[in-house]
């Protein structure tokens, strides 16, 4: 079959590293697998099974505004016509984040599914703080997938929007989130020489006011002093600047971006997500998988359905810094076998893979 996975950008986030790994399994699989980035931005290592193309040569921000759309989705429907000459028939087309949505959901392309990573609710209410404008396009991105066929990387997310009365899909349905285990924890044996020897805990996750640093910043500050915190983030100097405010700067440790950040995250004694609002986190799934304990946020969606049964214990209700800086404190001393987590056997990127493929059938 030939596949196209359409996104914003290639840069370090986790809708894109989610993406690359499914189009690396449906690659194996013998399939033809195209990625088409709005931005010609990349940061991640892209696999040779894997053919990777840009639409725009700029940074893409404002492609899907109204004074540009009907441009934009001419040339989206010109790259199209083009790979159907070159290939054949398209049999699948996954769009991922709003510009891509937006642009694909005015198109006359086929075979489309749009894929929702975050908590449209939740996006929402963010987007609400930054002015009416920024909450109009947001608002106005959700509701053009009315009628559109679309995939939730959670249960959450597919429950918020049935019950909800901004979107009505024509069809909807949840896949989780692909996982290469195996890859992954190969990459987690890998030598690193700048992973300090030093107890240590961290927290995988760009910076933006989702991730709320604030809230871990402050839940660190209470944590005994023996401890490091390792951030993989985009903007480590903002880091460290809102770790002055906190007093922790001197205990940070911040390497900026990480191709492989799992033998980071295998040497921690334990990863800590405090987000308000997420899809599926991937990073807790990560965690697990290489045998990390995790304390996250019980935020809308995710954390609840991969921190079950006697997991469940280091969630922690969203915006509280003390009590999470006391499950932190739990998770250290239980030192909790995660590597059989439920969550672990459905995830692995075969099964999903495969569930992505018969919705082109």
């Amino acid at each position: 079959m030939n596949i196209v996975i359409v996104i914003d950008s290639l840069v370090g986030g986790g809708a894109e590293k989610v993406m690359l790994t499914l189009a690396e399994q449906i690659a194996t699989l013998k399939h033809n697998v195209t990625i088409l980035s709005l931005a010609n931005s990349v940061e991640y290592d892209i696999p040779s099974n894997l053919q990777v193309e840009s639409l725009f040569t700029d940074r893409a921000s404002k492609v899907d505004r109204f004074w540009l759309r009907k441009a934009s989705v001419a040339k989206l429907e010109s790259w199209f016509e083009k790979k159907r000459s070159e290939v054949g028939y398209i049999d699948l087309v996954l769009s991922n984040l709003d510009r891509s949505n937006n642009l694909l959901a005015r198109s006359n392309v086929e075979n489309v599914h749009f894929v929702m990573h975050n908590s449209v609710n939740a996006e929402l209410a963010r987007q609400k703080k930054l002015g009416p404008l920024s909450y109009l396009y947001l608002k106005k991105s959700k509701q053009n997938l009315n009628g559109k066929s679309l995939i939730c990387v959670s249960k959450g997310v597919e429950n918020e929007i049935t019950q909800g009365n901004l979107i009505t899909p024509s069809a909807i349905t949840t896949i989780y989130n692909p996982f290469d285990l195996k890859k992954i924890n190969q990459q987690a044996s890998e030598l690193n020489t700048n992973i300090p020897n030093v107890p240590y805990l961290i927290h995988v996750g760009r910076l933006a006011k989702q991730k709320r640093h604030d809230i871990l910043f402050a839940a660190f500050a209470k944590l005994d002093k023996k401890y490091k915190l390792v951030l993989l983030c985009n903007k480590p100097t903002k880091a460290l600047k809102l770790a002055q405010q906190y007093g922790i700067a001197e205990q940070l440790i911040v390497p900026g971006f990480e191709q492989n950040p799992y033998n980071w995250i295998k040497h921690a004694k334990a990863l800590v997500l405090s987000s308000d609002f997420e899809g599926l986190p991937t990073v807790l799934i990560e965690a697990l998988a290489v045998g990390t304990p995790v304390v996250s946020t019980n935020c809308t969606f995710g954390p609840s359905e991969i921190l079950t049964g006697t997991l469940s214990k280091y969630l922690v209700p969203i915006q509280q810094s003390e009590q999470l800086a006391r499950v932190i404190e739990q998770v250290l001393a239980d030192k909790p076998n995660v590597t059989n987590a439920a969550i672990l056997q459905q995830v692995n990127a075969e099964q999903v893979a495969a569930k992505y493929l018969a919705l082109a059938n």
